[in-house]
């Protein structure tokens, strides 16, 4: 079903019109085998390469107008691609297609002793609403996944990656139509005015499930206004301990990925904490190779000692999602200090122990409810490509329907199947 609304400028009355279109779109594609979402899942991948120009032409124009505006360097970051950025697009698509189709999968099957056989089956959320700021690559990676999932999907990025959004988007619906999918499957909100948002909030009928990524104002006001529910991805301030049994080698090359390989993103640390037991052999090192490197460490009075450069940390600085090259860096007194202090300032997103203890790495990640846990590695694999997952929409941080990166699986819910013989219940 094709919904015109180019010449439409009432902001109501266009945000409906592509509310018509997806639920109608959802339909079919509820209905749509594995192999037409793949072809035109691959369309899209080289449509992605073929307009690679086109696409970095369109970044261009976001990002000279970002820099006009005074952006943040993490927020250009996150807004920047470059050839690596398009190709990591187009890869993925392809790596969503080369994924299991969830819808229809028997995730379980019993016989009750009157003969009844139930299946509980996966299926399509329907229509899902994704609200995000400033990368245009989630443009891609929620398409992909919205489209392997058999959901339409309508899309709000932020207005400064407005142009590269569109770009992406005609590579993807390249791909739809050279599969015979409707267009509508994906939609981006067609105005950038911000009522648009309100109104997408309000969109019960035509939406079912809303997921917005983006900082806390953008969270708080879509957990606040919509009516519809809400799948949340919240800041990540993601912490590394480095524990009294860590290999100083392996804990030097981990704390510098997890802050610095990029700082913008969800997975990145924000809080370094280091064990009493080895402050002694440890906490210079990691400090000076922090600042050495052009981060600059926010410390308690014990990591002040350890070098000039450190700023001394304020209380909000642990509870920070800095997202740019900082960091905050206490002293802990062991692995329970160190649960307490994540449980009490963490955002329930990402947190990583560097230790050879096995049983101290068992207890850190049993006793902290946060939705990545990860022994001896950065938090920067915080991501659902390096999951397995080909992209992600976001890492959820919520305890209701998914938890950490948001993949094709997680867009699906289930039905259960009852098959009888004429069964009557007495």
């Amino acid at each position: 079903m094709t919904v015109s609304i180019a010449a439409t400028t009432d902001v109501t009355s266009a945000m409906h019109a592509v509310g018509i279109a997806a639920r109608a779109a959802a339909q079919v594609l509820a209905r749509t085998g594995t192999d037409a979402k793949n072809r035109a899942l691959l369309a899209a991948a080289a449509a992605i390469r073929s307009d690679a120009a086109i696409i970095l032409k369109a970044n261009a124009t976001d990002m000279a107008q970002a820099t006009a505006r005074g952006t943040t360097g993490a927020m250009i970051d996150r807004l920047k691609l470059d050839a690596a950025r398009v190709e990591a697009m187009a890869k993925g698509l392809e790596e969503i297609a080369a994924l299991p189709d969830p819808v229809g999968s028997v995730a379980a099957e019993w016989t009750r002793p009157n003969g009844l056989n139930f299946k509980r089956v996966r299926t399509p959320l329907g229509v899902i609403g994704i609200i995000y700021e400033s990368r245009p690559n989630v443009t891609a990676d929620a398409g992909g996944l919205c489209l392997k999932s058999g959901n339409a999907c309508i899309l709000r990025g932020g207005s400064e990656s407005f142009n590269s959004s569109r770009a992406i988007l005609n590579c993807l619906r390249h791909g739809l139509v050279a599969a015979g999918l409707p267009e509508a499957a994906i939609q981006m909100v067609p105005v950038a005015d911000r009522a648009a948002v309100g109104i997408m909030l309000g969109m019960h009928e035509f939406i079912d499930v809303i997921v917005p990524r983006g900082g806390k104002g953008l969270i708080a006001r879509v957990q606040a206004e919509s009516r519809i529910p809400v799948l949340a991805h919240l800041d990540g301030n993601c912490h590394v301990y480095v524990d009294g049994a860590a290999d100083l080698a392996m804990a030097r090359k981990i704390v510098m990925n997890a802050k610095l390989r990029r700082t913008g993103v969800c997975g990145a640390a924000e809080t370094l904490l280091v064990d009493r037991a080895c402050m002694a052999t440890h906490l210079k090192p990691l400090v000076t190779d922090l600042l050495d490197a052009g981060c600059e460490v926010r410390g308690d009075a014990e990591v002040q000692q350890i070098d000039p450069r450190v700023k001394a940390a304020v209380e909000a600085d642990w509870a920070t999602e800095f997202l740019d090259a900082i960091i905050a860096c206490r002293i802990v007194d062991g692995v329970d200090a160190a649960i307490e202090h994540i449980e009490t300032h963490g955002s329930h997103h990402t947190e990583s122990i560097v230790t050879a203890d096995a049983a101290t790495a068992e207890r850190f990640m049993a006793c902290i409810d946060s939705a990545i846990l990860l022994h001896n590695a950065s938090t920067q694999f915080a991501d659902g490509g390096e999951f397995g997952f080909g992209a992600e929409i976001g890492i959820a941080t919520g305890k209701l329907h998914a938890r950490g990166p948001v993949g094709v699986e997680q867009l699906t819910t289930f039905k259960y199947v009852v098959h009888g013989d004429g069964q009557i219940r007495p």
